[in-house]
């Protein structure tokens, strides 16, 4: 079989194009492409078929589990693909690893080390019980992110781009040093003890309910990462598509209620509104998967509803609407209620 390999200016990638095996895979091709250039290893490679002249419709990306036969038009024995270079890549393991490292260790260097003497406060500082508890919490989550990295989570893509590296550790390493900052500074003023106690028994309950939703959304991939799009079900999932992002901002939700500072309430905010874009991001995804989920959205509401002769709740997201969202589900051939969910 005779592959060109073209960018998407129709510049010949490969001179002279490929000559491979008709029962070759795209990953063999791809192994090909690698070793023709040396520079670009299959995780960097994006490869599809070329679209008509005109076409506004998404090209077809080359999965490299299938045969290269399955692309071609009939019984030929030639194949154009389209390359895209995405640039040096990260395995998703090293990017969450590194982004999650820097708050573990940067929040105790502001309770445990005279960071504020060099910063011109000269007082005695007295450490409150709340801004102890806050580092265990504080601690314990992001030590149950990397864990959850390197022993649960399961991903379809194998890499990231290295750039990614650096605006992810921007992010959560800034907000670390920012809310540690203000949570263990000498003139912290405390909350309530009752305050304190409600705020960290509901988040250590939401990251509790996190971990399990990982573990079912674990469930739903081979450990090779494969799987496609499923719809999760079971515990929360059978409220929300997104549990998992639900109960990680109401457990940030409950330190900021045991901390109550600005620096934790504008992360929270933030957190918010990307996780609310993923959300609905998947959902849609999901969408598009099945035929059992229709939708129609009218203003800040949302009618949900599944075919009346299937019994099974289906998930919906409700994360990042501010307002009420109202949810169908069938019951027998005639029978259904209505569940009223509030979201943030």
């Amino acid at each position: 079989m005779k592959v060109t390999v073209v960018s998407r200016s129709g510049r010949e990638v490969i001179k002279g194009g490929l000559e491979l095996n008709d029962s070759a895979t795209v990953a063999e091709m791809q192994e090909a492409i690698h070793k023709r250039t040396k520079k670009f290893y299959p995780s960097r490679q994006r490869l599809t078929l070329p679209l008509p002249p005109g076409s506004k419709e998404r090209p077809i990306v080359l999965n490299y589990k299938k045969s290269l036969k399955e692309y071609c038009d009939g019984n030929s024995g030639n194949l154009t693909v389209v390359f895209k270079d995405l640039g040096p890549q990260v395995s998703y393991r090293t990017l969450f690893f590194f982004e999650y490292i820097g708050p573990l260790l940067l929040y105790p260097v502001f309770y445990y080390f005279p960071v504020y003497q060099f910063l011109g406060y000269k007082g005695e500082r007295v450490i409150h019980p709340v801004q102890t508890y806050a580092l265990y919490y504080w601690c314990f989550h992001y030590f149950k992110r990397i864990m959850e990295t390197f022993f649960v989570h399961r991903f379809s893509h194998a890499t990231s781009p290295v750039s990614n590296v650096f605006r992810n550790c921007a992010y959560y390493w800034t907000f670390g040093a920012y809310i540690a900052y203000y949570v263990n500074h000498p003139l912290y003023t405390p909350v309530s003890d009752l305050q304190m106690k409600i705020g960290f028994a509901f988040g250590v309950l939401c990251q509790i309910s996190n971990f399990y939703c990982h573990i079912l959304l674990k469930n739903l991939r081979s450990p090779d990462g494969t799987g496609g799009y499923q719809i999760p079900r079971g515990f929360l999932f059978n409220i929300v598509t997104c549990a998992n992002y639900t109960t990680e901002i109401y457990q940030w939700l409950g330190f900021n209620i045991a901390t109550q500072t600005v620096a934790g309430y504008i992360f929270l905010a933030v957190a918010f509104f990307i996780m609310t874009n993923w959300a609905l991001a998947k959902h849609r995804r999901l969408k598009k998967v099945t035929s059992k989920l229709s939708i129609r959205w009218k203003g800040w509401k949302a009618q949900v509803s599944t075919p009346m002769d299937n019994p099974t709740a289906i998930p919906v997201e409700v994360i990042g609407k501010a307002s009420t969202c109202w949810f169908s589900f069938g019951f027998n051939d005639s029978i259904s209620r209505l569940l009223e969910v509030h979201s943030l």
